[in-house]
Parts: C-alpha cells; structure tokens; sequence
C-alpha cells in the first residue's frame, strides 16, 4: 500500500513513535531529526556524530531484514541507477515508510535536476500506485535549488510528492518515448509574457 501524505503527518508519526528504530538513506546533510541512522554514499560519519551513520558501499544494503519499523527516503529515488532493486531493499528492510519525490514540474524547472535525476515520479491516485518514467526534459530550467526552495512554502504540493507506505510499494515502470512530446520553450513562453505586458500597459 502507498499512499499520498504530508510531511507534517509524518513528523507526528515518528514523534509519537519514540522507540521506532528509524533510517534516513541518502540524505545528505538534511537527516530527519527523529532519525536514529543514518546510511549514505559519503562518508557523513564527522557530521552525523550523535548519530549511527552507515556508508552505503553496494546496491544491498547493509541491514538485516525487517531491522527498522520506519525508513525515510527523501529526494532519492529519483538518482539511483537501479530503481526495482532500491524499492525492494526498502520493502526488505523495513514495514513501512516516507519516500519524497520531486514532481514532474519540479524536475523540469530547477537547473541541477537536468544533470542529476535519472527518473520522472508520477502518482496515480486512482490505482494508488507510484509510477516511475525515464526522465525527459519538457521545459529548459529557470529555477536554481536555493530559489525553488522559496517556491516551497506556498506551492509544495505543486513541486514534492510526500509518500507513505506500508508491507509494499505499489508501483510501474514505464518507458516515455521522447519523439512523442514537444519541449515548451522559453523564449516562446516570455514573448506571450511581454505581450501580455504591453496589452495591458495599452489598456
């Protein structure tokens, strides 16, 4: 089961839950504070002192079956080579979860994204289940990280999509055929903008 949540449903979940053994993996430097380890590519062990930090070396991951009763995978998905193999370490190592996700819109805005991300998230409300895309570039980026960011606080549901889930993660692959879409380009979107302008100024 996978469902749509919020983040805030989630930071009262874990709150509640003081004595879950809880993973955040791939996080980064931004590990949920309720997180008790930590599992990263790089080595955050300096950063994460009061932490257990584990270095990810390999696609398994290094945890014992069902060792956690929460895991936190936020802004992750989306890098990793090996999306099938990711998802049925997170069902292996755990019963239930938080997976985070940039939205179409968001992917295709912010710059770092065009180098960075492997795979486009979509939700499927009415199969409640999450469906993964090779990644096109519908739109050339206008947004940095840092300026995204403040787009957030009023147009989070627009950019991130919050996941929880329980015994299995619903999901499909699906391979986009790239000749089947036209990119939005820019230039055409700022000239009806400045027209738009002008009209108005007219009026």
């Amino acid at each position: 089961m996978i469902k749509r949540t919020s983040k805030k449903f989630i930071d009262n979940l874990v709150k509640n839950n003081p004595n879950w053994n809880i993973l955040d993996i791939g996080c980064g430097y931004t590990a949920h504070e309720k997180a008790n380890v930590v599992c990263d590519v790089q080595d955050l062990s300096n950063y994460y002192k009061e932490k257990k930090f584990i270095k990810l070396n390999d696609k398994i991951f290094p945890f014992k079956d069902k060792e956690f009763d929460f895991v936190i995978a936020s802004h992750v998905l989306e890098h990793v080579d090996d999306v099938t193999f990711f998802i049925s370490e997170l069902e292996r190592i755990s019963t239930k979860g938080y997976i985070e996700l940039p939205t179409l819109l968001d992917d295709n805005l912010v710059f770092e994204n065009k180098n960075d991300h492997l795979w486009q998230m979509e939700f499927d409300d009415v199969e409640s289940k999450l469906i993964i895309s090779n990644r096109i570039q519908f739109i050339e980026p206008i947004l940095t990280v840092s300026s995204a960011k403040q787009f957030l606080k009023y147009f989070k549901q627009s950019l991130n999509l919050e996941l929880y889930w329980e015994k299995a993660i619903d999901y499909k692959v699906e391979e986009k055929n790239i000749e089947n879409y036209k990119k939005i380009s820019r230039l055409i979107l700022f000239r009806k903008f400045v027209s738009k302008l002008i009209r108005n100024v007219i009026r």
